[in-house]
């Protein structure tokens, strides 16, 4: 039976699988200034889920993953699905992604919950609470 739900993970949970699956595939959906000029974590590959410049939802975006895997994603078996790991800034984007392909039709997805930069503090910044960057995970920047 298929999983319709999208699984939450910490970094450090997506840093673990990343590391003991190499199936596994992080990807960054957020804008592509946010994926060059914030940075995004190493490795990841970018599909925006919304982008400039008429911030539309990527129609075109299950499409887009499944070209990424190759068509290997769809199996009967959900232990043989590559997992797709979706990440954005505060985890919004990733989930809104994420439940888009679960209704396509695809299983073993999960996204990042605090995401790249984090929830906010009460002085209004990221990367100060939680996140891939707070929690020291390797990233770059273009």
């Amino acid at each position: 039976m298929k999983n319709r739900e999208v699984k939450p993970l910490s970094p450090k949970e997506t840093a673990r699988m990343l590391d003991d699956d190499p199936r596994a595939l992080l990807i960054d959906v957020r804008s592509s200034m946010e994926y060059l000029f914030v940075g995004h974590p190493e490795g990841a590959v970018h599909v925006s889920w919304i982008d400039e410049p008429d911030w539309k939802v990527n129609e075109n975006f299950t499409v887009d993953i499944r070209k990424l895997l190759l068509g290997g994603v769809i199996r009967s078996d959900e232990l043989h699905s590559a997992p797709i790991i979706l990440i954005c800034r505060s985890g919004i984007r990733s989930l809104e992604a994420g439940r888009k392909l679960i209704e396509d039709g695809m299983t073993n997805v999960y996204h990042v919950k605090s995401g790249f930069e984090g929830d906010l503090n009460d002085k209004h910044k990221r990367s100060s609470l939680n996140g891939w960057r707070f929690d020291g995970l390797p990233w770059e920047q273009c």
